[in-house]
């Protein structure tokens, strides 16, 4: 039986003939909550424009539930991988409920307008991510922390089978931090929704994920539980500087703290 998401053999460049992702394999399985980390220019951010199909590999496939999404149309794709892209610009002046309703536009065919349905899903996805109190205001007068509570709820009233996250928490204090993930992870554990998210900090991500994708240089370097990948000599050898590692005593799950010093040695 066919993983719901995999990736075989992928790859892709900007300009020839370096590549940002060079032969990457791996599998996802619904309910499963996966982070992808490392260093600046690994290629996190191209591997999820690559799995939501913003761009094709120009080596390998990925199939979504055994099919390949270069035979599935964009509307497809939408109906089931919702994407929380890194940086948003905003070009016109969207209430809040109106940008989180666009996470509705998959279903509605043509100049179809949003039902009763549509704004109920909305209006309780905003509740849950704490953003109803600002539906009304325009998206250009919320804080940088306000407008990505909001487009974590316009993925999450995509309602999809499939949610990437690049960089989900950027910008949010710690509370909403803390909420925006637990949201995350409810769904993955109660609605069997598959999760890939890109992350700068390793701690979330060894605090919420199943499992964690390494990447240096492109290429996988190490994949695993964040007990397998979060160890004091592979992060190390990938991120160039001295780190401990130890336990969350809350958690158990891993803990890593900066050393002093630049360099590893």
């Amino acid at each position: 039986m066919a993983s719901f998401l995999e990736a075989i053999n992928v790859s892709y460049g900007y300009r020839a003939p370096r590549r940002v992702i060079d032969g990457i394999s791996f599998s996802i399985e619904e309910g499963e909550l996966v982070g992808v980390i490392g260093p600046n220019g690994a290629g996190k951010t191209t591997l999820l424009k690559l799995i939501d199909g913003i761009i094709e590999p120009q080596q390998g496939e990925i199939h979504l539930k055994g099919r390949a999404l270069r035979e599935m149309s964009r509307r497809e794709i939408a109906q089931q991988v919702a994407m929380l892209p890194q940086e948003v610009t905003f070009y016109f002046n969207f209430t809040s409920l109106e940008i989180v309703l666009q996470g509705r536009a998959p279903f509605l065919g043509g100049l179809r307008l949003e039902g009763e349905m549509d704004v109920k899903i909305a209006r309780d996805t905003m509740a849950k991510t704490g953003t109803m109190s600002f539906a009304d205001l325009s998206i250009t007068e919320l804080s940088e922390g306000e407008k990505q509570r909001v487009l974590v709820a316009r993925a999450l009233t995509q309602q999809p089978r499939l949610l990437l996250l690049d960089e989900p928490t950027a910008n949010l204090d710690l509370g909403y931090q803390v909420e925006i993930m637990d949201l995350v992870r409810a769904l993955s554990r109660q609605a069997g929704v598959a999760v890939v998210m890109a992350s700068h900090d390793i701690n979330l991500a060894a605090e919420y994920c199943h499992r964690l994708l390494l990447l240096k240089e492109g290429r996988v370097f190490c994949q695993g539980s964040p007990e397998e990948v979060l160890n004091e000599r592979v992060l190390t050898e990938v991120y160039q500087c001295r780190l401990l590692v130890d336990r969350n005593p809350l958690s158990g799950a891993p803990r890593i703290t900066l050393r002093s010093g630049l360099n590893s040695k």
